[in-house]
């Protein structure tokens, strides 16, 4: 199969791409610009240049590509994100799954592309008991006003690609090479510098997901006809006050110190304290079931530098 990549070079992209020329396919990657060019042709990719945010320039890059199948990946995250301004930081990413997601599908029905597979998000859910499922609502009651314009761009992403006939695969915080839990990671420096509070509690709940999987995933989801969404993520789903004291053990970081939402929300504002104390964990069964897939990471404990000693202590 013909696969172009749009977002080859992110987290996923960078480890989907030599995993979907490893099992045969023949992959071709939609990059901005020459940056990451040499990268992607090393391992053995196709490129073709365009802004996905230019209508004219990707429906001309993606029928040179004349792809059988196109993975949206189109994100613009920055490595340090300020959770009080997470609307600003995450401005062009919203736009590049709301106008490049619409552009992307455009290309791929012109040149004929019959599969589609898009990253979503999975802890974007309403807060509830219990680990949520792909039934269950996403977060529209009460939203942090910060997350509000994100989770209006992951509504656009799920709709439009839903009614193109595509996958959206809900991924949940990434680790793994090049995300900000990686050892030179945004988030692990905050934790080394003991910046990382357990604000309220604690009591959010991560489902994590490794590259890795997320990569695997994909591929599987080319392979079979699933539609709608499914949640990926790993077996193993933790309340901050749980990992986050055992990542910090991990890193040889001083224990996460507690603080009063109240006082939290002054220094990160709602969203940050919602991040903190309010997310919901999410149910993978669905994913398992439709595309055959099964975590190589089955547990955060696996994918980040937590050690058997801290584990133990916690």
């Amino acid at each position: 199969m013909r696969v172009l990549v749009a977002g080859a070079s992110g987290v996923i992209g960078s480890r989907l791409v030599p995993l979907l020329i490893a099992v045969g396919h023949d992959v071709v990657a939609l990059a901005r610009g020459p940056r990451r060019t040499a990268e992607l042709e090393a391992v053995g990719a196709g490129v073709v240049a365009a802004d996905a945010l230019d209508r004219d320039q990707l429906l001309a890059a993606v029928q040179q590509a004349a792809p059988d199948a196109v993975v949206n990946l189109l994100t613009a995250i920055p490595a340090d994100v300020d959770p009080r301004h997470l609307a600003r930081d995450f401005a062009l990413t919203n736009r590049l799954r709301t106008e490049g997601t619409r552009n992307l599908l455009a290309a791929a029905r012109a040149a004929g592309a019959g599969r589609i597979v898009a990253q979503g998000l999975a802890y974007g859910y309403q807060p509830g008991a219990g680990l949520a499922n792909e039934n269950d609502p996403l977060w529209h009651d009460a939203t942090p006003r910060q997350f509000a314009p994100v989770l209006a761009a992951l509504d656009s992403l799920e709709e439009q690609t839903a009614e193109a006939g595509g996958t959206v695969l809900r991924f949940g915080h990434l680790h793994g090479p090049g995300s900000a839990y990686a050892a030179d990671g945004a988030f692990t420096a905050q934790v080394r510098a003991g910046k990382v509070p357990l604000v309220g509690g604690g009591h959010s709940v991560f489902s994590f997901t490794h590259a890795d999987d997320a990569a695997t995933a994909i591929v599987a989801a080319l392979d079979r006809d699933a539609g709608g969404v499914l949640n990926v993520v790993d077996d193993d789903p933790a309340p901050l006050h749980v990992w986050l004291p055992e990542f910090a053990a991990g890193l040889g970081a001083p224990a996460p110190k507690r603080a009063p939402a109240a006082l939290a929300r002054l220094a990160v504002g709602g969203w940050g304290v919602a991040f903190m104390n309010q997310l919901r964990g999410a149910d993978n069964a669905r994913a398992r079931l439709a595309l055959n897939w099964r975590p190589r990471y089955a547990s955060w404990r696996e994918g980040l530098p937590v050690t058997d000693t801290a584990a133990k202590a916690a």
